[in-house]
């Protein structure tokens, strides 16, 4: 109990944050302090941060030693993968942050030393990796040090250190496919399978990255088996398709459409659309009609079908039927769209 200590601010007026954001699947966190300006605009760089490595001897052994990269203890930056820095690789793990700076060039170093002060320990023995940057002069003054992310994209992102009218940025980025299939493949064999979308997840992932379609099939017959949806099953007839085995895809849709709701029929109609299958695709919305001919998704479902294989005049016989069904402004103005361009011949599904 001698040793207890009261809680109390952080010194010299900084302030403790911690900030992070999630690059792809990439945790990225940084702990740090924000010293403030206090009136010290435009007398930052080059005098409060030092310029490079300035020798110090304050602990005992002389070192030569960048800036600590915020205030007091080290700044901490945190990666839950591997990343590569700035184009060179860095290893999942947690590093101390210190930043050598310069005008024109400044150096970001990642240390494997997170437990000393400052950057009074620093020793360049420690160093997981240095990368040479460019400071960013900035239109606006920031009072207190703050460490942004800015410029994603699905995986990568710069950080930047902030202060008064200057940034010190770094690209963070991943390689995220490489990283989803590691994820996928140990999620897939642990309590995650107990869920059927993660099966139907996880073969949307290949097929839309036109990936592993063998075990994206294998996964989207998995799913259906614990739990027989149309998403599921449309799914395998797209994976199918994907692999060329056409025939196997129209056989699978041929036993399964006629358990389907009319939301479903309709929406595999669509899909038959946007593969440019416009016969198969009237036929489907015919079927759907002629089960549920008074059903305002079904007739829609007609006019479409018609004008995809060109019938505009009978496309246009449906457009009054649903006009009669509509419940709102919006869908009976979206039917007198279609009309127009069916009375022009215009194909409403192009």
């Amino acid at each position: 109990m001698a040793d207890a200590q009261l809680t109390m601010p952080a010194n010299g007026g900084s302030v403790k944050a911690i900030v992070g954001e999630t690059i792809g699947i990439t945790d990225v966190k940084i702990s740090y302090g924000r010293p403030a300006l206090r009136g010290r605009d435009g007398n930052v760089w080059g005098n409060v941060v030092h310029e490079g490595f300035v020798a110090d001897a304050s602990f005992g052994k002389p070192r030569n030693i960048p800036w600590r990269a915020g205030a007091n203890e080290n700044t901490i930056i945190e990666f839950s993968t591997d990343v590569i820095i700035n184009g060179k690789p860095l290893k999942a793990g947690k590093y101390g942050l210190h930043v050598a700076y310069g005008a024109d060039n400044s150096i970001v170093i990642f240390s494997n030393n997170t437990e000393s002060w400052g950057s009074y320990f620093y020793e360049s023995n420690d160093d997981a990796l240095r990368v040479t940057v460019k400071p960013i002069t900035e239109t606006y003054t920031t009072e207190r040090l703050t460490y942004n992310f800015r410029n994603q994209t699905d995986s990568s992102a710069e950080i930047a250190v902030v202060w008064d009218k200057l940034s010190i940025p770094f690209t963070v980025s991943t390689e995220l496919q490489k990283l989803q299939l590691v994820s996928i493949e140990r999620e897939m064999n642990g309590q995650k399978t107990f869920n059927p979308n993660s099966y139907f997840e996880a073969a949307n992932y290949y097929l839309n990255n036109n990936i592993k379609l063998d075990k994206a099939l294998e996964y989207a017959k998995q799913g259906s088996r614990i739990v027989p949806t149309f998403f599921g099953i449309n799914l395998q007839r797209s994976i199918l398709v994907r692999l060329n085995r056409k025939r196997e895809a129209d056989s699978l849709m041929a036993f399964s459409v006629t358990r389907f709701s009319v939301t479903e029929m309709n929406s595999y109609g669509r899909t038959l659309l946007r593969e440019k299958e416009m016969k198969k695709a009237y036929e489907i919305f015919e079927a759907n009609y002629k089960k549920n001919p008074d059903n305002f998704v079904t007739i829609v479902g007609m006019i479409r079908g018609c004008s995809a294989v060109g019938n505009y005049k009978k496309a246009l016989s449906f457009c009054d039927k649903a006009k009669a069904k509509a419940t709102d402004d919006n869908s009976r103005k979206s039917i007198e769209r279609m009309a127009v361009m069916l009375k022009e011949n215009k194909d409403i599904n192009s």
